[in-house]
């Protein structure tokens, strides 16, 4: 069952016979006739539910992975029209770096009162995909490389949100790791690398919150459509994991709804088309779906509703306090904000002459781009924050240096940033990635930033050594200069708050208090992921399997620039010896942390487990466990980090389960994967017999490698030809007719994006058509899936097609009959 999210009443408890939702949603749907359950199971429009007069309320659902995103007005086809004023909270990849599941949950709740104060039942988010690469453009949105890590923040957030009886919905089920090609792209994965990494993170977040919904992804994974995946949803997420709440579909991204009913993927979103109606309908009468299918997922959909009102007619009226959220947003980003270098310039002193130079500034980048934009009650800039916070003792000369929607800059503004640089006693240079470079629906073409802010830092930094560095940034970025700043901060996205809280740390009033949550890499093509990103342009094979971050840097000695975990604070630490009790794979790690420096800190103490002599290749560590303790100057505390039996498990694709090899484990504490301050060696002890299997000689699987990992022949990717309601809409260039249609598809999409904030509109609107399948013309507007069916047959000059239109291939499974 999903979580009870609902306040407690009241009222006085009426006994025994009050039904719960889910009952009561059970008897609704059995009293409706076939046609009303097929409708409750799309969406009635962009952002809500359908509703049945006097028996279920439609409901809102809306984007908000760090704040409410609830459009005003009428709803856009892409949902990006401008939103009602919200608290932009920093992204996720700054929250990661705070390793603070309990400040998440501050966030939450947060978000929550936020979206219950717009009458919003469903926050689409957090986001849980790994970040395998770090050119993926929407990794902003996304926590770490690791996946208990990223699925213990996301549960806080969970947690956070449906404390105030709104529901959250974790995202993007499963294997979603680039943004290029995404909602056609075919991940092939072998099952352990699929268990291990990339679903993980979703398996921990169900055990550690208890979400109401969870969304689909848009691509396939070895072969299947995420949003109709028998094993994905029905197989682990319904069966294994037991999951009973409601599954939605990506915007779009809904392949086959008959088979997507039949796993367990119950709503469509967005709605209004009723596209896939008649489908649904055509396959319960013929016997492909089963009517106690429907009624499952209608029941789903109802009894979200019934819970909904619940808590609006339970709750008292939601008072927003906006200056307190902004207060929480400012606190967060300095607990994210990562202190990846220091000479000891930072605190900076407010005293003498102090240059800040970089347009972010006094113009910043506080947010990712696309469906997560928020529109902030307000935003602090740095410039603005410094000169106040060092008002009447410090002198602040600024210059812009670059221009912030580019990056690019002149020499003009190159020779007015050095002059200005030279001038000061010390410098600070913001740069980093303006949002154009990365954004949803496109990854990155570069791991740098733009020449123009390389070329810039080189510049500043010439002109006065003494310069802090400041990267903003959704992503990781390439710094070869790393070496040269007194001090490098990695701000990441810090919200509407993120300049005063850059302020407060760059000035000393608050810590730096983040850890990175990713590896910093020297360079990409280090990484095994790089020879496989973004792939063919309709599947990507992850050849690399467990050599993601510092799984693989630390288990083949390659070092990163900045190791996972890294991070400096403004004091010092000492650490005692690690104590460990327990029996089994029941252990409970202690060590005693003092603070050893002249100011108040925190330190995250951290736990990885390794296996010494595995019967199967296995990462050299991994992260198991984690405490993030906090120390006036002279104390010490003790922490402790709590282990069980799947802080050893292997998944064993024979046994089809996660087993443990009995042996002995290494337990690694540290304050990152490479600065460990202590070890113990446990030997556990284990019946489980762990099949030994071909492997990978290195980090990047041959063919015959990859093959046998895979249990069979590595698929061939789908030609561009025949068409099919799979195909895209770039696919179209490919015939005369098609190109045709490609034309007033163009048109129309760039209509559309016209008025959002998308950079260069033709590389965003090409990067759109080479992801949009032919399918959505239907799920998008009056078009049918018949006048569809008709119109691919006609491209395919299938005259049989046009006349009498067949059942047609979608890519995975086939789609049942179609509505005129």
């Amino acid at each position: 069952m999903i979580r009870d999210m609902t306040p407690p009443p009241t009222h006085e408890d009426p006994g025994p016979t009050m039904k719960s939702p889910r009952e009561r949603a059970e008897a609704i749907v059995a009293d409706l006739a076939l046609a009303d359950r097929i409708r409750l199971l799309s969406g009635r429009d962009f952002w809500t539910t359908e509703a049945i007069e006097g028996l279920v309320p439609s409901v809102m659902l809306t984007d908000g992975p760090h704040g409410l995103r609830r459009q005003a007005g009428d709803a856009d086809h892409l949902g990006l029209n401008d939103a009602v004023p919200a608290t932009c909270f920093p992204v996720a990849a700054t929250l990661a770096c705070t390793w603070d599941p309990g400040l998440l949950e501050e966030v939450g709740a947060a978000l929550g009162r936020e979206a219950r104060a717009e009458d919003v039942a469903v926050l689409l988010g957090p986001g849980l995909n790994l970040k395998r690469h770090p050119r993926c453009g929407r990794n902003f949105e996304y926590f770490s490389e690791d996946p208990y890590l990223s699925g213990m923040l996301a549960a806080a957030l969970v947690r956070g949100i449906q404390s105030e009886g709104v529901a959250a919905c974790p995202k993007h089920y499963a294997a979603n790791n680039q943004e290029t090609a995404r909602m056609v792209i075919d991940t092939i994965i072998d099952e352990r690398t699929l268990r291990e990494l990339y679903l993980r993170g979703f398996e921990v977040t169900l055990e550690a919150s208890d979400p109401a919904v969870l969304m689909t992804a848009y691509n396939q994974v070895n072969g299947q459509f995420a949003s109709d995946h028998e094993h994905l949803v029905g197989e682990v997420l319904r069966g294994e994991w037991g999951f009973d709440g409601l599954v939605i579909s990506d915007w779009g991204g809904t392949n086959d709804h008959v088979a997507g009913l039949r796993v367990g993927m119950d709503l469509e979103m967005p709605g209004g088309s009723g596209a896939f109606d008649a489908d649904i309908a055509a396959a319960v009468r013929d016997g492909r779906l089963a009517e106690d299918d429907v009624n499952r997922s209608a029941t789903r959909v109802v009894e979200l509703a019934l819970r909904w009102q619940e808590v609006q007619e339970s709750a008292e009226e939601t008072v927003l306090d906006f200056e307190a959220h902004h207060q929480l947003a400012r606190r967060v980003a300095a607990a994210g904000t990562v202190l990846l270098a220091n000479d000891g310039l930072l605190p900076l002193p407010a005293e003498g002459t102090i240059a800040v130079i970089g347009a972010f500034a006094e113009d910043p980048r506080y947010q990712g781009a696309g469906s997560s934009k928020v529109n902030p009650t307000r935003v602090d800039t740095l410039l603005d924050s410094l000169i106040e916070q060092t008002a009447g003792q410090a002198e602040i000369r600024y210059a812009a240096g670059y221009d912030p929607a580019t990056g690019d800059t002149t020499p003009a503004l190159m020779s007015e940033a050095a002059a200005v640089a030279r001038s000061a006693d010390r410098a600070v240079l913001v740069v980093g990635l303006p949002a154009q470079l990365e954004t949803e629906a496109r990854d990155r073409a570069e791991w740098g930033m733009p020449p123009g802010m390389g070329h810039l830092s080189e510049v500043v930094l010439d002109a006065n050594p003494r310069t802090a560095v400041v990267l903003v940034n959704g992503g990781s970025v390439d710094v070869p200069w790393a070496d040269r700043p007194a001090a490098l901060v990695e701000a990441y996205l810090g919200g509407q708050a993120g300049g005063s809280a850059l302020a407060d740390v760059l000035l000393g009033s608050a810590e730096p208090g983040g850890r990175l949550a990713e590896s910093i890499p020297f360079d990409v093509t280090q990484l095994p992921a790089d020879a496989n990103f973004p792939g063919h342009p309709r599947q990507v094979e992850y050849r690399e399997t467990f050599h993601v971050g510092y799984r693989f840097h630390d288990t083949h000695d390659v070092p990163a620039r900045f190791a996972f975990g890294h991070g400096l604070g403004y004091t010092t630490f000492a650490w005692g010896p690690v104590d460990i009790t327990g029996d089994g794979t029941d252990l409970v790690v202690g060590v005693d942390v003092t603070n050893t420096g002249p100011r108040a800190g925190s330190e995250i103490v951290q736990v990885y487990v390794g296996a010494v002599e595995p019967t199967l290749p296995r990462p050299v560590k991994e992260l198991v466990g984690f405490a993030k303790v906090q120390l006036e100057p002279g104390g010490t505390t003790r922490a402790e980090v709590v282990l069980g039996r799947r802080s050893f498990t292997v998944w064993d694709v024979t046994a089809n389960d996660w087993l443990v090899e009995s042996g002995d484990y290494e337990i690694l504490v540290g304050a990152s994967s490479t600065d460990l301050h202590g070890r113990a060696t446990v030997h556990v002890g284990s019946a489980d017999s762990i099949t030994a299997v071909p492997v990978p000689s290195g980090p990047v699987a041959t063919d015959a490698e990859f093959e046998a990992l895979l249990g069979h022949p590595i698929p061939v990717p789908r030609a561009q030809r025949p068409f099919t309601r799979t195909s895209t809409a770039a696919d179209l260039a490919t015939s005369h007719r098609g190109r045709m249609l490609l034309a007033t598809i163009r048109w129309g999409l760039e209509r559309t994006l016209a008025a959002t904030e998308t950079g260069n509109m033709d590389d965003f609107t090409e990067a759109v058509l080479a992801q949009l399948p032919l399918r959505s013309i239907a799920t998008s507007s009056p078009v049918s899936f018949a006048a569809l069916d008709r119109m691919i047959a006609s491209l395919n000059n299938d005259l049989r097609g046009v006349l009498r239109p067949r059942r047609p291939a979608t890519g995975s499974t086939a789609v049942g009959g179609t509505r005129e």
